[in-house]
């Protein structure tokens, strides 16, 4: 395994003491520097690309002035022993297939360490932690004036004045933006029927997928508006999105929110309709879905500037609704696209918000803790939460 410091004899010491496996890797490799994707690696699909020979693990991350701040893992806050254990154990894959874990604490990136397919300049699939992003699209959009808490409650479809809406289902004005990002939408239109409709895409764009579902699916009514993961709620907020910004909310997401945050090296996918995809298919590396990390742990500020609606963020980010999905632990409350869960530590409980995509994309934050922990995969178990708590929280419990 690689092992990079700037006191090389000082860490090699330590880490004699019970990590002699890494010791004899002390920034001999890579010459200390994080794997790097090629030209050619960022052109082949993510599934050719070959793994790491050796992981490359990090307690003194390097400052790529990319607008993160950087420290030394037990210098600037954190116990060393288990997540270099947990790192290890990572890297010889005990815990499944993962390809980056970063861990960040009181501002500060303090320790990175890449696996398998992972490369600290490729992004990497998000999968359907971008449902979390496209609900920090909308909190942006609050702070700027384009929406209200207030909105949250109204009908979606008064905000696309383009909708025929004597031709839409009835209970359509059921549907409100704090149904939608609850995955409580309501809709009906099974996948044999979506498949039939995405044959005319002309009929789908913009605001016409939101027409079209509706008038497709059946009644919205109290019985149809219970939790159900996806059901094209994603994309009814992002056709919002779209109504009530200025242009179109393709250049919004990204003049907006992304090119503010220095956010550069992704790729974010287009939807049948046109829209920015709203759930999936978008790419980002680990350092900059550590900067999306730091809004929730400011609470919605960005280098001291409010840049995400405060109140909308909080509630976005509690425990709204209870997930009924039968893949979804016990334990996990769900906001608007964010989840959330209680960590026991010892004696103590903490409140995580994390975004999660399938294969073990994550944000994880723990406000108490001031810590961000970051990670990416492509696993299929994806059980790699249960070491984060029992490995990660407890070196940052003092």
């Amino acid at each position: 395994m690689t092992f990079k410091s700037k006191i090389k004899s000082l860490v090699a010491v330590t880490l004699l003491s019970g990590f002699s496996s890494l010791a004899a890797a002390v920034a001999e490799e890579n010459n200390g520097l994080a794997p790097e994707a090629t030209a050619a690696d960022a052109k082949i699909s993510f599934w050719d690309l070959p793994y790491l020979e050796k992981a490359f693990i990090d307690t003194a991350p390097t400052n790529r002035k990319d607008g993160i701040k950087v420290g030394k893992l037990s210098v600037d806050g954190g116990k060393k022993a288990s997540i270099i254990k947990l790192a290890e154990e990572i890297g010889d894959k005990k815990h499944g297939d993962y390809d980056s874990l970063l861990i960040a604490h009181k501002g500060k990136l303090l320790f990175e360490s890449y696996y398998l397919r992972g490369r600290i300049n490729l992004a990497h699939g998000q999968a359907s932690a971008v449902k979390a992003y496209t609900s920090l699209a909308l909190g942006r959009a609050m702070q700027m004036g384009y929406l209200t808490m207030a909105d949250l409650d109204k009908p979606l479809i008064s905000f696309l004045k383009d909708l025929d809406p004597t031709k839409l289902v009835k209970g359509a004005e059921k549907i409100t933006l704090h149904k939608a990002l609850t995955m409580h939408g309501g809709l009906s239109v099974n996948s044999d029927k979506w498949k039939e409709l995405q044959e005319n895409p002309a009929q789908l764009q913009a605001q016409g997928l939101v027409q079209t579902l509706l008038e497709h699916s059946g009644p919205i009514t109290k019985e149809s508006q219970v939790y159900k993961y996806g059901n094209y709620n994603p994309m009814l907020v992002m056709t919002v999105i779209d109504a009530v910004v200025p242009g179109t909310a393709q250049d919004f997401i990204k003049n907006e929110l992304l090119d503010k945050l220095g956010i550069t090296n992704y790729s974010w996918q287009t939807h049948v309709s046109g829209l920015p995809q709203a759930g999936w298919r978008v790419k980002m590396t680990s350092r900059d879905m550590l900067k999306l990390g730091s809004l929730i742990i400011n609470n919605g500020k960005w280098n001291g500037e409010q840049f995400i609606s405060a109140n909308y963020l909080a509630k976005a980010t509690s425990g709204i609704v209870k997930p009924t999905e039968d893949w979804m632990p016990e334990a996990y409350r769900y906001g608007y696209f964010w989840y959330q869960t209680n960590v026991t530590v010892g004696d103590e409980s903490y409140d995580a918000k994390f975004a999660w995509g399938g294969g073990g994309q994550r944000i994880i934050v723990v406000k108490e803790l001031d810590l961000i922990v970051v990670i990416t995969g492509h696993d299929r178990e994806d059980k790699i939460m249960a070491q984060i708590s029992k490995a990660v929280l407890p070196a940052f419990v003092e």
